[in-house]
């Protein structure tokens, strides 16, 4: 009798937390070490998702994440032993009474470089020895290849780059004749970027878009064959000397240097592969891009490849943590992908990284200092691996399908997952760049996924997706829990992750929303994007449709519940569209509306009610 007392009051205790923590949107900042370890797509921080774990699980109970890109669930988990303060504080505002203590955690990832990354990230090496390393690295590259990046202040003295902006010449339409994108479209004090611009010589003006872009022909010193690529050249050098910063447009000198690298004999490691072109490639920009070394300046090529050749000298988890840290700088920083660009209010262009989920070339490239660049990515990493370090959870990480998964029945107490969003990201052609280095691709065979490239359309991604959400079934213990992260502004991108669980067995028991506080760039830019992703509690057991309302009473409802909250988030048309998301799901009911077409409904609203206040 008693012991059924217990069990009755535990399952409410868990109901209880479960409310708590599905009822308002959950923030998930991006910030802190173990976030800005390694940059990936749509990535959400471990301190969040440990919030889940810690009120679904108790200590010593194992965690499985089939999709688990670069190991935040497996973070999460080892997180959950010793909880930060800020952590503590948000469960305790929350309301939720969690038992914390360490947590196991099972990954899969069909990816060679998100399972690299889990790995490596959840299974450090000595945070000490690790350092020496990079160190030893580091004053080796600064000694022999500083040369790289030397450059002359605009006073003559001696200083060194930071980092070069490259400019793509452009030809009018009308005379042919030529100018760079720099001189044309960019201004500074304050800093712009023009979507247009006069020719110079007669005068036409054109759309950026419209202008020519002369291209070389060259022999690819690497492949020996003929290539004709977009012409670009260095157009601003940004600088420091000591302490001071400066900005100067080239010189001969500067050119000279360049010479000077084109003579030196690019090192073997260099992969000499092609790129794998998928959906990602645009005709426009990536003209005359077919092999990996293409997303290099040959400076920054020379200079990454001696850095990879000097971590050949480390094995085991060192060497590995060492190639971490190199890629963690590569395809976002060390490539043509970073680029420039203008801010309001700013006298300059402002640097940044590669735009995350596509394989995005501007008119004006960046070539950054990588040796200034990997000693400062050094701490962020070092401080990243003393946190997971001699934690006592144990987190196993393969590179295998989530179709095909390798444990026994019923023998998984939770599972928290981010499911690849439809034809959103295309990880395998994404992470290429990367992967190439390491030489563990991607096998696409059973890559979930939306893609014409790959001949999979939405019914293969439901078909592969209902396989993977069986598959977590089967392993998940009879009063297990999944916890489902998922984006998408379309409406039949939904419905077939409906369609996925609902046949692999499982009910939706309670919705809400993860909170980021910073949208990723396709969440941001793309015409219809969602921000605030849905998410989604599944338990095992028979789903029932719920009766509903006409589409536009729930859409109008919704609205009307936004605007007594005191929250501006929570009325705008992205967050609206989320909750209408999450409203018929949990009424196990087919979504009715593309992100789009809500919005146009929103807006149509929003505007006949300005117009009805005006008149009265």
């Amino acid at each position: 009798m008693r012991t059924a007392r217990k069990k009755t009051a535990l399952s409410r205790s868990r109901s209880h937390m479960s409310q708590a923590l599905y009822e308002r949107a959950l923030p998930a900042n991006r910030t802190g070490a173990l976030y800005g370890a390694f940059p990936y797509p749509t990535k959400i921080s471990p301190e969040a998702i440990a919030l889940f774990i810690a009120a679904h699980t108790k200590p010593g109970d194992t965690v499985f994440d089939g999709f688990a890109g670069s190991g935040t669930t497996g973070l999460a988990a080892l997180l959950c032993e010793d909880p930060s303060t800020a952590m503590r504080a948000e469960a305790e505002r929350m309301g939720l009474d969690v038992k914390w203590g360490a947590r196991n955690a099972v990954l899969y990832d069909i990816g060679g470089l998100g399972s690299f990354i889990a790995r490596t990230l959840t299974n450090p090496p000595d945070p000490k020895a690790f350092v020496e390393a990079a160190e030893t690295i580091l004053a080796d590259a600064e000694a022999n290849d500083a040369w790289l990046y030397r450059a002359k202040d605009p006073a003559g003295e001696s200083g060194v780059i930071r980092y070069v902006v490259w400019t793509e010449k452009l030809r009018c339409t009308r005379c042919r004749r030529t100018t760079t994108m720099w001189d044309a479209c960019v201004g500074l004090s304050p800093a712009r970027i023009a979507s247009d611009f006069t020719c110079r010589y007669c005068g036409h003006r054109m759309a950026l878009d419209d202008a020519g872009r002369p291209r070389e022909s060259t022999v690819d010193p690497i492949t020996g064959e003929a290539r004709t690529p977009r012409v670009r050249v260095p157009a601003q050098v940004y600088g420091i000397t000591g302490r001071k910063t400066w900005s100067r447009p080239t010189t001969k000198e500067d050119l000279l240097l360049i010479k000077r690298i084109e003579r030196e004999t690019i090192p073997p490691s260099v992969p000499l592969v092609k790129i794998p072109w998928g959906d990602l490639y645009r005709s426009g920009y990536h003209e005359g891009l077919t092999h990996l070394h293409h997303f290099y300046t040959r400076r920054n090529l020379l200079a990454f490849a001696r850095m990879w050749d000097r971590t050949s000298a480390y094995e085991g988890p060192v060497g590995e943590a060492l190639r971490f840290w190199l890629l963690s700088y590569n395809a976002s920083h060390a490539t043509i992908m970073s680029r420039v660009v203008a801010k309001s209010g700013q006298k300059d262009l402002v640097i940044t990284s590669a735009q995350p989920g596509v394989l995005y070339v501007s008119g004006l490239p960046v070539e950054k200092n990588v040796l200034l660049g990997f000693r400062r990515k050094l701490k962020t990493i070092a401080e990243a691996f003393q946190i997971v370090k001699s934690r006592k959870g144990k987190v196993v990480v393969e590179q295998r399908s989530s179709c095909r998964v390798n444990l026994p029945n019923n023998s998984i107490d939770y599972a928290f997952t981010d499911p690849p969003f439809g034809g959103n990201i295309p990880y395998a052609e994404v992470n290429f760049l990367n992967e190439a280095w390491l030489n563990r691709c991607t096998d696409t065979q059973e890559e979930i996924i939306v893609s014409k490239h790959q001949q999979k359309s939405m019914q293969e991604y439901e078909a592969l997706m209902t396989r993977a959400m069986k598959e977590i079934h089967r392993i998940l213990k009879p009063r297990g829990k999944v916890t489902v992260v998922f984006h998408s502004a379309a409406a039949e991108v939904w419905n077939a992750l409906q369609g996925s669980y609902q046949r692999a067995g499982f009910r939706v028991e309670r919705t809400s929303i993860l909170d980021k506080t910073q949208g990723s760039f396709k969440q941001v830019t793309t015409k219809g994007a969602v921000r605030g992703d849905p998410l989604l509690l599944l338990t095992k057991g028979a789903w029932q449709p719920k009766e509903l309302r006409d589409v536009w009473d729930v859409a109008e409802k919704l609205r009307t519940e936004a605007y007594r909250i005191s929250d501006p988030e929570e009325v705008t048309a992205q967050r609206l569209y989320s909750r209408f998301v999450t409203h018929f799901l949990n009424c196990e009911q087919p979504v009715p509306l593309d992100a789009e077409s809500f919005y146009e409904w929103l807006a149509a609203k929003n505007v006949g009610e300005v117009i009805g206040a005006q008149a009265g």
